[in-house]
């Protein structure tokens, strides 16, 4: 186990009901369900809408999940589902499966109003609504072993690592999904702009405004680019090159 540094400022935060924090963590006591239960919070947080379902994939193919619930139990991926029956089974998820012989295609949701009247509506057999659900859904997440070390991200694009920039890109990895590191050092890379300031820029501007659904490309459209310009000068001044100085 390594030791916390600590909240870094400005850190993002993720809201959860009060419940959460109260009943719920008094009634809960297996780990895998606790854990399957705050990470669904956070990957609700990720998307973007009133009806936020999250497929199995991204669950089962969940970095923090996967390495979190690693030494438990037998199995991570049955420590994974086991969680997720637990917290279905208390009515903190709910869920929805677009082929009941089948639990390849099932979305969870946490039970809040809005979720409780998508799935009462698609139960109705409203198809415009059933349709808007499932295609609100980016699946599934890369595996694990497939995913991008930022380690290798920022070696292989930008150069060498210094001790400072290794805490503060650990902590990105902790915070941000390894698709949207991939896709902000690819945006980088295209705008010639080889700097974690604008890299770190790109993934907060996503954090705080949503991610398009999906759609690669979308933030290296010139008017997004001039955003994550804007927000580097804000952070740092200048760009190296603005100044004369290399």
């Amino acid at each position: 186990m390594t030791d916390f540094a600590g909240f870094p400022q400005n850190v993002r935060v993720t809201s959860v009901p009060d419940p959460v924090l109260g009943v719920l963590l008094q009634e809960i006591t297996d780990l895998a369900e606790l854990k399957v239960t705050l990470r669904g919070f956070w990957l609700t947080k990720q998307k973007k809408g009133a009806v936020r379902p999250i497929h199995i994939n991204e669950f089962l193919n969940d970095k923090v999940l996967v390495e979190g619930l690693n030494n438990y139990g037998d199995n991570t991926e049955a420590s994974i589902y086991k969680g997720l029956a637990l917290a279905t089974n208390r009515n903190t998820l709910l869920t929805y499966n677009q082929n009941t012989t089948t639990t390849s295609n099932i979305y969870y949701l946490i039970n809040t109003e809005s979720h409780r009247k998508a799935l009462i509506a698609i139960n109705r057999n409203d198809m415009g609504v059933e349709k808007a659900f499932v295609e609100s859904v980016e699946y599934p997440h890369s595996k694990v072993s497939e995913v991008h070390n930022i380690f290798s991200l920022y070696e292989n694009n930008i150069g060498t690592i210094s001790p400072m920039l290794a805490e503060q890109l650990r902590d990105a990895e902790e915070i941000y999904p390894a698709e949207w590191l991939k896709e902000a050092f690819d945006i980088a890379v295209n705008h010639n702009v080889r700097n974690w300031a604008y890299i770190s820029a790109i993934l907060k501007r996503w954090s705080n405004e949503g991610r398009d659904s999906g759609k690669s490309g979308r933030y290296s459209e010139k008017d997004n680019r001039t955003s994550h310009i804007e927000e580097y000068r804000q952070i740092r001044g200048h760009f190296p090159w603005e100044s004369g100085n290399n």
